[in-house]
């Protein structure tokens, strides 16, 4: 593994930049912990020492009232061969003691060295500018967390743009949960709720806020202003508590003591995070023009929060596009009007929530993680591709999907959306998926879930042995059967009720008989399927079922669909075109891999070498050197034609991951093993955007992945599609 050396601040001490630093770490490690160690190097003061509980994290101690302890870590570092980059967490004040044994560290490092400005001063004097070029001169790279900050640097500081990279402040996935119901939980109920967060120093001008709220209140009687954290550790050795009791003093005086609320804790992540989901504005007051960026800020955004701002640059970056409301540094008047105006339009809020929740998705600690870690490729001597983690096995968005019908379809972010109403197509993926989780042992499912599923196939089943795909909540068929093609979502229930058998030993005996009651009646309906997609799914039911029932019958429906299929590719394949159909559409991997299912099945020749070849010509349209760009939903792809190379969704991503470890069992190729790898590290940041596509917060996975963002709903497809794909990673 690659050995980083992060210079910071570190837990338990307590300020901003040991909590990013933290995250940053922790981020990194639990996405590429088999790529990267990261060991940090404390910070300190003769003033400020701390009993480290995370042994394994912390590898060295810099006391920076030492001068001598620069020199020492750096003869360490650079005596170290393990150690291939140094990343540095910089903040003005932090090494002013000893600034100048700081700069000749930096530059004496023989190893490549990585700062990361939480703060980028502008209007320097002459001391500052030539401290900051200094800095710039020893490092290979620079990170600042806003454009503003990359502005300054070459502006002002004259950087080559080359070596700065913008990263944005980590925010937190948010699981989020019903706004009532966490006002309950924190005896809030019936109160609209204002609130900020942070270590507390009189630069928060919380003052601004008390001032505003007599006019506030008028209009909005129910309100409670929420302070969360305690002061700051550095203020309080200097001052005590007396910020805090000026501002008890000022709740008095203005007679606020019913619509003011201290939570004086250094608060838990979790609870924070529940703070801010309940909050219907947050308020950020800060009184310095040049804080370049704020985590408490980003981290309200991320939670859903409706802000009003002071104009710092972050403020000012971020909250563009009417996304927020800035008004100007301790201007009361203006604050209130701003809460009025907020308060007072829901459909605001709620634009601001959800324009606000896309522009921080890039943001959540995943994928600053993945853009550290591009970072430290760019940097370092081995260029190795990155191995990705595997998260758990998750399958709680999946069972919270799971409702009185089936699963349902869609959700508004992680949220089910009980109006949508449930599907044939998402409800026989999760048969097989958390029968899969139960067959393979890599998970509990309570049988109740899969017990619904059946039931649910069973209801969709008409006298013919088709299937109806759509039913709304109330269980209800919809016109939408009427208006859509059902061949389809047929094909899928089939392989879902022919896994479910091939594994029914795991089940109370009834619901295998239920299942192949069920099964057999499709029979009547191989003739006349046409769609080849509709024949594949078939295709791979009926392989699962003749596992558990090998008979003549079942040989004979394999070899009518497959058929069908080689006709279909017959007709169509030629020297530059390999494929069933003259366009590729969704879902796509389904048909090679039905044809080599059919071959494994009756072993006719010919089907596996149309498996390969289609599998072969998909493969080379779907990838690009390491990574998977599978067919755009935007119009598809057509024989001769251009497509869009945008539009992608988790259920062909899935697809492919499923074939390719079948392929893989098959034909051992290990480039099969190596695409299968590359194509699931999709879900996990491995994309044009570096972004992740599946939330490891929620279990879900969102829906699309788009050319300059994400669909951040996390309905049952993509989910579903996920966890199968996830499964059968650990083959």
């Amino acid at each position: 593994m690659r050995k980083i050396i992060c210079i910071t601040t570190y837990p338990p001490r307590e300020c901003g930049i040991a909590t990013f630093a933290q995250d940053l770490v922790q981020s990194i490690l639990s996405k590429f912990g088999t790529s990267y160690s990261i060991k940090v190097c404390a910070v300190e003061s003769d003033t400020e020492k701390h009993t480290y509980t995370s042994k394994q994290e912390v590898e060295y101690i810099l006391n920076i009232s030492d001068v001598s302890a620069f020199t020492t870590l750096t003869q360490q570092l650079n005596e170290n061969p393990e150690v291939e980059i140094v990343l540095v967490q910089h903040e003005f004040g932090l090494y002013a003691e000893q600034e100048e044994a700081f700069l000749q560290m930096l530059k004496r490092l023989h190893k490549p060295v990585i700062l990361i400005f939480h703060t980028v001063l502008s209007q320097p004097d002459l001391a500052m500018y030539r401290s900051v070029c200094r800095m710039i001169a020893a490092c290979s790279y620079l990170v600042v967390m806003t454009q503003n900050s990359r502005r300054i640097l070459l502006q002002e500081y004259h950087a080559d743009e080359n070596k700065i990279m913008v990263i944005p402040h980590g925010t937190h996935l948010v699981s989020f949960r019903d706004k009532n119901k966490l006002k309950d939980f924190y005896h809030l109920s019936g109160r609209r709720v204002l609130s900020t967060f942070g270590l507390l120093s009189p630069g928060k001008s919380i003052e601004t806020t008390l001032n505003a709220l007599p006019a506030i209140i008028e209009t909005n009687p129910s309100v409670i202003f929420l302070i969360l954290g305690k002061t700051h550790p550095g203020v309080l050795k200097v001052d005590g508590e007396k910020y805090r009791n000026l501002l008890v003093t000022k709740i008095k005086e203005l007679h606020l003591e019913e619509y003011v609320l201290f939570i004086n804790q250094y608060l838990e992540l979790s609870v924070l995070l529940d703070y801010l989901q309940l909050t219907d504005v947050y308020l950020f007051t800060s009184s310095d023009p040049n804080q370049a960026v704020s985590g408490t800020f980003v981290y309200a955004i991320s939670c859903g929060c409706p802000i009003i701002a002071t104009p710092i640059p972050h403020a000012l970056e971020l909250l563009s596009d009417d996304s927020g409301i800035i008004f100007d540094f301790k201007d009361s008047a203006q604050l209130a009007v701003a809460v009025h105006h907020l308060l007072a339009d829901e459909d605001l809020r709620t634009k601001m929530k959800l324009i606000g929740l896309q522009k921080t998705a890039a943001t959540a600690w995943e994928n600053v993680a993945i853009a550290y870690t591009l970072l430290f490729q760019k940097t370092g001597k081995v260029k190795e591709e990155l191995i990705y983690s595997l998260p758990p096995i998750d399958t709680y968005h999946i069972r919270r999907m799971s409702q009185q019908w089936g699963v349902i379809q869609f959700s508004k972010g992680n949220r089910p959306d009980a109006s949508t109403g449930y599907t044939l197509d998402d409800t026989s993926r999760a048969l097989m998926a958390m029968s899969q989780v139960v067959a393979t042992g890599q998970g509990k499912v309570k049988e109740r879930y899969i017990r619904t599923y059946l039931n649910f196939i069973r209801y969709c089943q008409q006298q013919d042995g088709s299937f109806l795909n759509y039913v709304d909540k109330d269980g209800i068929f919809t016109s939408q059967n009427q208006e859509v093609g059902l061949d389809d979502s047929t094909g899928r229930a089939i392989c879902a009720l022919g896994y479910f058998i091939s594994c029914a030993g795991c089940f109370p005996a009834p619901w295998k008989e239920e299942a192949e009651a069920v099964f057999k009646r499709t029979f009547q309906l191989f003739h006349r399927i046409e769609s080849p997609r509709s024949i594949a799914f078939m295709l791979k039911g009926l392989y699962y079922y003749s596992r558990e029932y090998p008979s003549q019958q079942t040989d004979a429906c394999i070899w009518l669909l497959a058929n069908k299929l080689a006709q279909c590719y017959h007709r169509t394949a030629e020297k530059n075109w390999r494929w069933f159909e003259t366009y590729l559409t969704y879902d796509n991997a389904i048909l090679p891999e039905a044809m080599l299912l059919a071959y494994l099945a009756i072993g006719k020749e010919e089907y596996k070498d149309i498996a390969h070849e289609s599998f072969e010509f998909l493969i080379k349209k779907v990838f690009v050197k390491n990574q998977i760009q599978v067919i755009s939903n935007q119009g598809w792809m057509n024989k001769g034609k251009s497509h869009s190379r945008y539009g992608e969704q988790p259920v062909d991503v899935a697809g492919m991951v499923i074939a390719l470890n079948t392929f893989y069992q098959f034909f051992k190729e290990e480039k099969y093993f190596r695409m299968q790898t590359d194509a699931f590290s999709w879900f996990l940041g491995n994309n044009h955007l570096h972004q992740i596509v599946y939330n490891p917060t929620t279990g879900g996975c969102y829906d699309g992945l788009e050319e300059n963002n994400i669909n951040l709903n996390q309905g049952a497809e993509s989910a579903v599609c996920y966890l199968m794909a996830r499964l059968v990673m650990s083959h």
